[in-house]
């Protein structure tokens, strides 16, 4: 599932392809990822709009209309962006089209279906509605916020981290990876974690998205430290060159070094 950083990256693909740009039109087609309104009544709203601006917000993405509201996309497990001129260069599960003024479109591609986008009047309304954590690469979420979203909790770290009503933007795949370069096992309780080991996690946390958004969230270019080109049974820990092992936290799936992470 496309996490914070993967996200990130949409947004500058957005923002070089799609801003300031007048929709000619609007084609949906799978009415599935239409939330809160029908399908004519979104290309109703969108036509002959232009974004404005762009936000993102954990694993969201919102477009500012012309007319002050924000369109939202949420990109499921195969969610992206396509931005082309002619036809034949259509990604193949395009659900949502945008025709430009200028003649290029911008495709909506999410292979199985588990995306959403929609139009919302208010961006701090909607971040209420789904109950969402500070976004964990907001500037004002220091170490002091980091620790109060945490106090009083007991259940497993993993869990925590990818908890968006505690913590918004870490998902399955960038949790293994903060918590391969903080040396903490998966299964380890927040309450097992005293201050320096919170400091590690936070100041991880922030370090290794931050790399994974300078690295455009390609596998292939992560640095040789990182874990995630290993990420699978089997495959050889870049710290220590043990075998990476696969455990269930909370009935996810997590992979971990148990000679670099031990509980």
């Amino acid at each position: 599932m496309p996490e914070l950083p993967d996200v990130e990256v949409f947004k500058q693909y957005f923002d070089a392809t799609s801003l300031h740009q007048k929709v000619k039109d609007v084609e949906v087609l799978r009415k599935r990822i239409v939330e809160g309104s029908t399908a004519s009544e979104l290309r109703s709203a969108l036509k002959g709009r232009t974004f404005e601006s762009t936000r993102r917000y954990a694993k969201y993405l919102f477009a500012k209309l012309d007319d002050g509201r924000w369109l939202v996309f949420h990109f499921g497990m195969t969610g992206f962006f396509k931005y082309f001129k002619r036809m034949e260069k259509e990604p193949p599960h395009d659900r949502l089209l945008f025709t430009f003024e200028n003649g290029y479109h911008l495709a909506y591609d999410c292979q199985r279906l588990l995306g959403e986008v929609r139009v919302i009047e208010k961006f701090d309304e909607f971040l209420q509605e789904k109950h969402l954590g500070p976004d964990v690469l907001d500037r004002d979420f220091d170490f002091t916020a980091f620790k109060e979203v945490f106090a009083g909790r007991r259940g497993m770290v993993k869990s925590a981290l990818m908890n968006q009503q505690i913590l918004s933007g870490v998902g399955n795949v960038y949790s293994d990876e903060i918590l391969f370069h903080a040396g903490i096992h998966p299964k380890t309780t927040i309450n097992q974690l005293d201050q320096d080991a919170l400091k590690k996690l936070y100041r991880n946390m922030r370090d290794v998205l931050k790399a994974v958004i300078q690295n455009r969230a390609d596998p292939d270019k992560m640095p040789s430290s990182f874990f995630l080109p290993h990420r699978k049974e089997g495959g050889r820990c870049p710290e220590c060159d043990g075998e990476i092992e696969k455990i269930k936290v909370s009935g996810r799936t997590a992979y971990y070094c148990p000679n670099c992470q031990r509980k």
